[in-house]
C-alpha cells in the first residue's frame, strides 16, 4: 500500500428493514478534521481522474455501485514513490479510502448502473484557490492504463 494511504473495511448491519453502515466518525483512528462532505456520480465505463492534492485528505466511499478505485504515489521523497494501487469497492466490498496530499487518485465505474461516491475531504473546496491539480486519465505521466486486465 501507498505509504500514508489507509483503508477501513466497512461493517455492514443488517436486518429485514435494510442496511446500516457508517463511513466515517469523529472517534475513528483515521479522522483527522471534517472539511465538507459531497457526493459524485458517474455512468459505467466512465473514469474520473487523475486528481491529486497539496493540502488536502481526500476520504472516498462507494455507496452504490462498484468502482476500480487507482493511486499513484507522486510524491519524489515517498518510501513509495511512482508506486500504484488498484483497490476495487463498492456495494459488494464496503470501505473508506483515504488518501493523503500528493497522491494522485480517481476511479472508474465498473458496475453495470451509474455508482454513487461520498468523498469527506478535510478542506473546504475554494473556488478561487482550489488545491486541485488533474492530469487527464490517460497522461502518460502516471505509468498506468485504465483498461480492464482479462485472462
Amino acid at each position: 500500500m501507498i505509504d500514508g494511504v489507509k483503508v477501513k473495511h466497512l461493517k455492514v448491519n443488517c436486518d429485514e428493514r435494510g442496511n446500516l453502515f457508517e463511513v466515517l466518525r469523529s472517534d475513528d483512528d483515521l479522522f483527522i478534521k471534517f472539511g465538507q462532505a459531497y457526493v459524485t456520480t458517474s455512468y459505467p465505463g466512465v473514469i474520473k481522474a487523475w486528481h491529486m492534492h497539496k493540502n488536502q485528505y481526500d476520504q472516498m466511499c462507494v455507496i452504490i455501485g462498484r468502482v476500480k478505485f487507482v493511486l499513484y504515489d507522486a510524491r519524489e521523497d515517498s518510501s513509495t514513490y511512482g508506486e500504484i494501487n488498484e483497490l476495487f469497492f463498492g456495494d459488494q466490498n464496503r470501505m473508506l479510502v483515504q488518501i493523503p496530499p500528493g497522491v494522485y487518485h480517481g476511479f472508474k465505474n465498473i458496475g453495470i448502473n451509474e455508482c454513487i461516491v461520498l468523498n469527506i475531504p478535510t478542506e473546504v473546496y475554494k473556488p478561487t484557490s482550489p488545491d486541485e491539480f488533474r492530469l487527464d486519465p490517460h497522461d502518460k505521466k502516471i505509468p498506468y492504463t485504465w483498461a480492464r486486465h482479462d485472462g
